[in-house]
């Protein structure tokens, strides 16, 4: 009878128990959902400068009529020099395309990024490139290929100029430049030798080449306006604007001034 009574208060116990832990589990802490976010809405498109995205621009920079390019004679060091030079201040492809233009995107400026080292060379008694186009704060390495005495005569305002020798033993002399500035270049041995430094503080910009093409890439959804300036012809503008992820394409055309 003892161990009835006994077993009956066990099993009560065991079935309390029981009870006890399913409640205490029905309370506990209900792990959130994860939930899978929904796509983000496309941004608008901007007509502000700089917005959200970035796309490309390209273009060509095109003579208007008919041009004979000019000669120069050569008047010392022939052997290294040649006869005769074809003079660089205007070289036009033959469907119109316009070398050594530079254009810029004006209204953006740098506000950091990396100045780099350019080489500017003397061959043959020309500067090559005959434009050179950098970031502020860069340095040029000028190199003296042709082994004969140059001498790299600097006209610059915003710059500090400078005026010096390079005999054949010299083959490379450097310059830093630190603000935005067009400067121009002579050989006071050579007078026919003639080239430019642009200095920019914009970080898109280019130098045409022999199909009179540039492109800018990577840059920012926006409406700006870009700047081309050419030594003989000048220098104009035209309104642009960058779509996210398009090829905004440009035409430049200059004509001889009158």
């Amino acid at each position: 009878m003892m161990a009835t009574r006994w077993f009956t208060n066990l099993l009560a116990i065991l079935l309390f128990v029981t009870a006890g832990c399913s409640k205490d589990e029905s309370r506990a802490p209900v792990k959130p959902v994860e939930t899978v976010p929904a796509s983000a809405p496309a941004a608008p498109e901007s007509s502000s400068s700089p917005g959200q995205g970035v796309g490309t621009i390209t273009g060509k920079v095109i003579f208007k009529g008919s041009y004979t390019p000019t000669k120069v004679a050569v008047s010392k060091d022939k052997e290294v020099c040649g006869d005769v030079k074809t003079d660089p201040v205007l070289v036009v492809g033959s469907q119109g395309e316009i070398i050594n233009a530079v254009i810029q995107i004006s209204d953006l400026k740098r506000t950091g990024g990396a100045p780099k080292e350019a080489v500017l060379d003397q061959v043959k008694c020309e500067y090559v490139p005959h434009v050179l186009a950098l970031p502020v704060g860069s340095t040029v390495k000028i190199k003296n290929s042709d082994g004969i005495l140059h001498n790299v005569h600097s006209f610059s305002e915003k710059n500090t100029p400078f005026n010096r020798a390079q005999p054949k033993y010299l083959k490379e002399i450097s310059e830093k430049f630190t603000k935005p500035e067009v400067i121009s270049l002579r050989c006071d041995v050579h007078g026919w030798m003639s080239g430019w430094i642009v200095v920019t503080d914009s970080p898109f910009y280019d130098v045409t080449g022999a199909d009179g093409s540039f492109k800018m890439e990577n840059v920012p959804v926006g409406k700006y306006s870009l700047d081309v300036w050419h030594e003989t012809l000048g220098k104009t503008t035209q309104s642009v604007e960058v779509k996210s992820g398009e090829v905004t394409n440009v035409t430049f055309e200059f004509q001889m001034k009158k």
